[in-house]
Order: C-alpha cells, then structure tokens, then sequence
C-alpha cells in the first residue's frame, strides 16, 4: 500500500471515543496501513463528548471559516485537527455549535433519536468533502465507516461528481450491525434533493431507516465490506443484488493482509 492515499471517514474511532466495533475497527484498520506505508487521513465529527483539552485537538483556521448550505440554512463549518499519540496519524474533526455541540452522540437522555441526525449526516458528508478540496489532497480510496458517515458515497458520486480531485477515487464502505430504532425522520429525502440530487437516485431511502441508509452507500460504493460478523438478511441480500465487491467480516489480527489485496485487487 506504499504511497496509496486513503481517506477514512467514520462516525467514531478510538481513542476519541468509547470503544465500539465501528470505533475500533476505523483506528486499527488506519493503524495497519499507515504502517504499510499508505497516506492516512481520518475524518470524525467533533461531538461535544470529546475532550479537547485532554486530546489536544486545536482549530484550524485556515480550513475553517466557509458556510455549507443545509435545506436552505447557513451553517458555519469548523474544522479541528489532533494527532493520535503515538501513531502520527492526524484526526481531522467536522464540527459546528448547531451540531455537534451537545453532549451525545445519536440520541437525547430518553434514547430518542436526534430529530436532526439527518442533517447532521449531510453537513458531515459535505463537510469533509470541502475540507479535503481544501487540503487539495485527491485520495485514492475513500472508506466510510458508520451511518453518520453514510451519506458520503452518494454526495461524491452525485453532488461532487464534477470535482476533478475525486475523479479517480474509489469508495469502499464498511457495514456494521450497530443499527438505531427508527427513522431519521420523513423529510430526508427532500433535504438531499435540496442539493440536487433527483429523487431516482434515492429510491433505497423511502424510509430513512439503518438498513436503507446502509444500501444507499452499498449502490454508491465500489466495495464493501462485512465489519460486523451479523448483518440483517436485508443488507445481505442488497450486496448479493448489487453485485458490490465485498470482503468478508476479518478479526483485527487479520486486517493488513487481508485488507491491503483487497483495496489492490478489488477496488483498485
């Protein structure tokens, strides 16, 4: 993986937050091919959970500063960045008051989903895709991890499907069984297709549930692959359909092998 360049987008990784198997599997995996010698950058939302003082992230004006356009509004976008001690892999983090200043990740103190997770998801999604124009860094492989991040296959592949920095990038996207209850409310449709994107291409989407989320990123992706041993027979059959590339749930132990023919021989 020597030089190959790879930008991982993920809802959580270690240490930043608590571990999870999304968590967990977005720092090993960046880990493992950094060590390969591929190029790594790592994309998180900043949650208000996050301690900046005790990871040393700091904002980075010079990336900072622009306003993304979310269903019509106006919403500061702020970058911050920290390093992962002892790995020198720098974290890039999406943030803005609105939101990601509170104190959860997902859900309010009832365990109700955010009545905004669906613009949240598209701020982030555009948000990390601005940043990396401005880092004018054109990565060979994108991979998505966690449904807050799932949103960004589609949003490459059709709001930035012009943008000659993405133009020979390849997007894998990792599927785990750490769903949510519910929808991310009715009106997601139409907050994507205030970006226009038409409607054909959000037909998985007529409800705004975990699995529908995870096969819109499936039919936007070059590749998947199995991060959680049990998927839903949905998701399962949805790959098959598609006839996605798609590597089979691995331990950690197993990842730089593994991972590395697989980015080389499948996606690239």
């Amino acid at each position: 993986m020597k030089d190959k360049r790879i930008l991982y987008v993920s809802s959580e990784v270690v240490p930043y937050l608590p571990e999870t198997e999304t968590a967990s599997t977005s720092f090993e995996l960046s880990r493992q091919m950094h060590n390969n010698g591929a190029q790594i950058r790592i994309f998180m939302p900043r949650f208000g959970v996050i301690n900046e003082r005790r990871h040393q992230l700091h904002e980075v004006i010079r990336l900072s500063g622009m306003n993304l356009i979310i269903n019509d509004m106006d919403m500061p976008l702020i970058i911050k960045v920290a390093s992962i001690p002892k790995e020198r892999m720098q974290v890039y983090f999406i943030d803005n008051d609105e939101y990601f200043k509170r104190k959860a990740l997902y859900t309010d103190e009832k365990g109700n989903l955010f009545t905004d997770n669906d613009e949240r998801a598209i701020f982030f999604a555009k948000g990390v895709v601005e940043t990396v124009k401005k880092l004018n860094w054109s990565p060979d492989i994108i991979h998505v991890h966690g449904w807050m991040a799932s949103l960004l296959p589609l949003y490459i592949r059709e709001y930035y499907k012009n943008d000659p920095l993405f133009k020979e990038s390849k997007i894998v996207t990792s599927i785990y069984s750490n769903s949510f209850n519910g929808t991310l409310g009715d009106e997601m449709i139409e907050k994507i297709k205030f970006d226009s994107i038409s409607e054909q291409k959000l037909d998985s989407l007529k409800k705004s549930n975990y699995d529908n989320l995870m096969k819109l990123a499936i039919e936007n992706s070059d590749a998947v692959i199995k991060g959680s041993k049990d998927l839903s027979q949905e998701i399962e059959d949805h790959i098959i359909k598609t006839n996605t590339p798609v590597l089979n749930f691995l331990n950690s132990e197993d990842y730089s092998e593994a991972y590395s023919n697989f980015y080389l021989t499948e996606v690239l």
